[in-house]
């Protein structure tokens, strides 16, 4: 090297030690994987800040949405829309929670959860709610009929009896 040319006396007593950085490949036997996934065969799928994304999304277990989705969501566990998110379209899933904007058909048969700056606008049905104040569900909303799961936030509409 070149420290090596100049003045061998002075070089020999320092010998930095380069480490390497190992690739972040998925999958690679050399990479730790994180604590908090160890054991997780999710399928999660991340729509980032300036992304848009159009068409259907099915079996996916986790949909974070954090740029733009106009979809039709089937077959899927759960959906985050972060505050710079909005999707638009159709979602038949197990839990929700709302902090951007969601526009459409909505159906969650686990907990909806509307965070301070969450937006939905459309059809809700919802198996448990709860909404953060500042939160706003604009639209038709619905209780799916309860298997032991409580309300939170919003009480559902009492069936029958008068309409005052």
């Amino acid at each position: 090297m070149a420290n090596e040319d100049r003045n061998p006396q002075t070089t020999s007593a320092f010998r930095p030690e380069i480490t390497r950085r190992l690739p972040d490949l998925p999958g690679s036997p050399l990479r730790n994987p994180p604590s908090t996934d160890v054991g997780d065969s999710s399928k999660k799928l991340v729509v980032g800040q300036d992304i848009v994304l159009n068409g259907q999304i099915t079996a996916c277990d986790q949909l974070v949405v954090q740029g733009r989705v106009e979809a039709a969501l089937e077959n899927s566990k759960s959906i985050e829309i972060s505050e710079t998110g909005y999707f638009k379209g159709s979602a038949v899933i197990e839990e929700a929670t709302i902090s951007g904007q969601f526009e459409g058909n909505l159906t969650v048969r686990g907990e909806l959860t509307v965070k301070a700056k969450g937006r939905i606008e459309g059809e809700v049905r919802y198996g448990k709610l709860c909404v953060e104040s500042g939160g706003q569900i604009i639209g038709t909303i619905e209780a799916l009929p309860a298997g032991g799961t409580g309300v939170v936030g919003i009480a559902p509409a009492p069936t029958g009896g008068d309409d005052n």
